[in-house]
């Protein structure tokens, strides 16, 4: 077996761009310099007078994150994948011979930002960026949400109403560690879907309920381009409707329309997109023991044809990133989930402007 050199390694790079290297893209289309300002502002490294080794640049961390949220890996695998794959390492601009940040590098990095509440600013940053390439907000918004697993807890009926109620349980409190390990913002609720056809092809006339624990991502998406313009993170059981309120539409939108299914429906919410010139698209409900009037039907199903658009961004994460939050506390799936958020506005700036090029 012979010694590779140097115009092995860059042979092997050139077969990598031609399977089609997304980090490649990414590298090509995204100026990711646009980040070190606020990276720079939320970390405040010392000045490297007190000696010490100096920490890795903060652009490179933040592509490792980006590394990590597009290919749902753990700290420990995104350590040894960068170490193992070249495509990795050309992203992060590394040398078979340079220094690898190691797993606990990653998760302080992280845990840096995510204290610093930066992922509001990063989203917003690179917002301005689609903004100056021509993808302003336009033809009005669409709202959804999804919800998105987090590791289950195990804990008993009564620490279960001390957590609803905002307390913390009696029997953690003089365990620090198990008290890290506890996710204290996470909820179960109940998941519905659609019953599926049965042999004799009937459909059962309830729906299935499953329970689900974890975290809800809302976001709002403009209507001409799908890309993310507002987001917040709850709770699993949190309320879709009472988000809208919330600072989930965006004024910057060329047009006032809004898109939502029927959670959104409610008193409150006209009189609040009334009152802030927003148009509500938002589906009808069913009259309660009526039958749906038929031109509410084909109201709904016009809608419909629109609002479906955001189920794209909600697979994208789910399917492509496999969104899961590891992490323990509503201010870290805040961050991942922000992250996720940016990565797809990446994604989906590629594809634009791919398509651009291409017309």
């Amino acid at each position: 077996m012979k010694q590779p050199g140097f115009f092995d390694v860059e042979e092997r790079l050139a077969r990598l761009s031609g399977l089609g290297d997304q980090l490649e893209a990414f590298s090509r289309t995204v100026d990711f310099e646009v980040f070190r300002p606020d990276l720079e502002m939320s970390l405040t490294y010392s000045d490297g007078s007190k000696g010490g080794r100096p920490p890795f640049d903060p652009v490179l961390m933040f592509k490792i994150l980006v590394i990590q949220t597009l290919n749902n890996l753990s700290d420990e695998r995104t350590e040894y994948l960068i170490n193992d794959r070249l495509s990795f390492m050309r992203f992060l601009g590394l040398g078979l011979s340079d220094r690898v940040p190691d797993a606990k590098t990653v998760w302080l990095f992280r845990e840096r930002l995510t204290q610093a509440g930066a992922i509001e600013r990063l989203f917003d940053r690179f917002d301005a960026t689609l903004r100056n390439a021509g993808y302003l907000p336009m033809s009005g918004q669409i709202l959804d949400a999804t919800l998105v697993a987090a590791p289950k807890q195990r804990n008993t009926n009564t620490e279960k109403a001390d957590l609803r109620a905002g307390r913390i349980p009696e029997d953690w409190q003089d365990k620090p560690s198990k008290l890290f390990h506890k996710d204290r913002h996470a909820r179960w609720t109940l998941k519905f879907t659609k019953a599926k056809r049965q042999d004799d092809g009937t459909i059962p006339s309830t729906d299935l309920a499953i329970p689900f624990f974890g975290y809800k991502s809302h976001v709002s998406i403009d209507r001409k381009f799908r890309l993310i313009r507002k987001w917040k993170t709850t709770d699993a059981a949190a309320s879709d409707g009472a988000r809208l309120r919330e600072g989930l539409l965006d004024k910057t939108n060329t047009a006032s329309t809004v898109w939502a299914d029927t959670a959104y429906r409610s008193k409150a919410n006209e009189d609040f997109m009334d009152k802030e010139g927003f148009v509500s698209k938002v589906h009808r409900k069913k009259p309660h023991l009526k039958p749906m009037p038929r031109h509410i039907q084909r109201s709904n199903a016009g809608k419909s044809v629109i609002r479906s658009r955001v189920e794209h961004v909600f697979a994208d994460q789910k399917s492509q990133m496999g969104l899961f939050i590891r992490t323990v506390g509503i201010t870290r799936a805040t961050m991942l989930i922000g992250l996720a958020n940016i990565i797809y506005n990446m994604r989906r700036f590629l594809f634009l402007e791919r398509m651009n090029a291409s017309a």
